[in-house]
């Protein structure tokens, strides 16, 4: 089911339509803490990862989410396709088939696609690059056919050893414009893009032959804890121009789900319906507010 929740001209109400809120923002929720407080405040749309999914039971969350009358806004995630082992290459195409699956139960359109580090001892990103649209070629008619489609994601460049070799949306339309659009498309989130001086012209590109498949948000705060994975900050707290993205991606022609995916541990230690009331409350400060 592709999820498009408003066009043309946007007020603070249909703006506010496009929410979603990623389930790693609110990561001490259960999945019916989740859906029930999404229902409560409001909101119509959610992005759920595979792990907490599949301890529910994926045919059992998509009847909680449907019940609560949300739409589920992506699945995150599938990807690690870069191994240069055949059998973890073997295990890794596999893992990704399932998550196609349940992403189609779940009734979102989008699996995104986290691409995966450099092999152990490896130093060939261009080697590691060619083994993920080898691993989407093989994976594009099976989600084809479940009506899913495949999100490439970059991710910041401080992640490109261990994570995700592809660092900028370049390097995702790269990939991306090597298949259909509606079977390929890329994510555009705030956190990881926002220090590339390209990327206005590259939504502009995604955007002009329909490759945004979604777009999520996070801040930049320093300093970055060990590890970096949990650094995320809440919106408003940091370096991003937030509503330089949003337009951005909306004079590119997106008009779909904007989803806030926030990794803090400060935000999980804290009662789940405040940071939504908080989130919401600087999502609508910082993205829908005119200058």
């Amino acid at each position: 089911m592709s999820v498009e929740f408003s066009g043309g001209a946007e007020g603070p109400i249909d703006l506010f339509a496009r929410f979603s809120l990623n389930q790693q923002t609110v990561k001490q929720w259960s999945l019916p803490e989740l859906a029930d407080g999404c229902a409560r405040a409001g909101v119509r749309g959610v992005g759920l990862w595979r792990a907490p999914v599949q301890e529910y039971g994926v045919a059992a969350a998509a009847r909680l989410v449907r019940d609560a009358g949300l739409a589920v806004t992506s699945l995150c995630r599938g990807g690690f396709f870069t191994a240069s082992d055949p059998k973890e290459r073997s295990d890794a195409l596999a893992d990704n088939r399932a998550a196609i699956e349940e992403a189609s139960a779940l009734g979102t359109d989008t699996l995104v696609l986290v691409s995966g580090g450099l092999p152990p001892g490896s130093r060939d990103l261009y080697g590691a690059r060619e083994r993920v649209a080898d691993a989407v070629e093989e994976l594009v008619p099976y989600a084809a056919e479940a009506g899913v489609r495949l999100a490439i994601e970059p991710l910041h460049p401080m992640y490109a050893a261990d994570r995700c070799v592809v660092s900028t949306l370049a390097q995702a339309l790269d990939l991306a414009e090597r298949f259909p659009a509606e079977r390929v498309g890329v994510v555009v989130d705030t956190y990881h893009l926002w220090w590339d001086d390209t990327i206005g012209s590259q939504i502009e590109r995604a955007g002009s032959a329909g490759r945004i498949a979604a777009f999520q948000l996070a801040d930049w705060v320093t300093p970055l804890p060990a590890g970096v994975l949990l650094g995320r900050g809440q919106l408003g707290d940091g370096a991003v121009d937030l509503r330089w993205f949003r337009e951005q991606v909306d004079a590119a022609g997106y008009r779909g789900p904007i989803e806030v995916e926030i990794f803090n541990p400060s935000l999980w230690e804290r009662p789940g319906a405040e940071v939504l009331a908080e989130v919401v409350e600087r999502f609508t400060t910082h993205l829908v507010h005119t200058r």
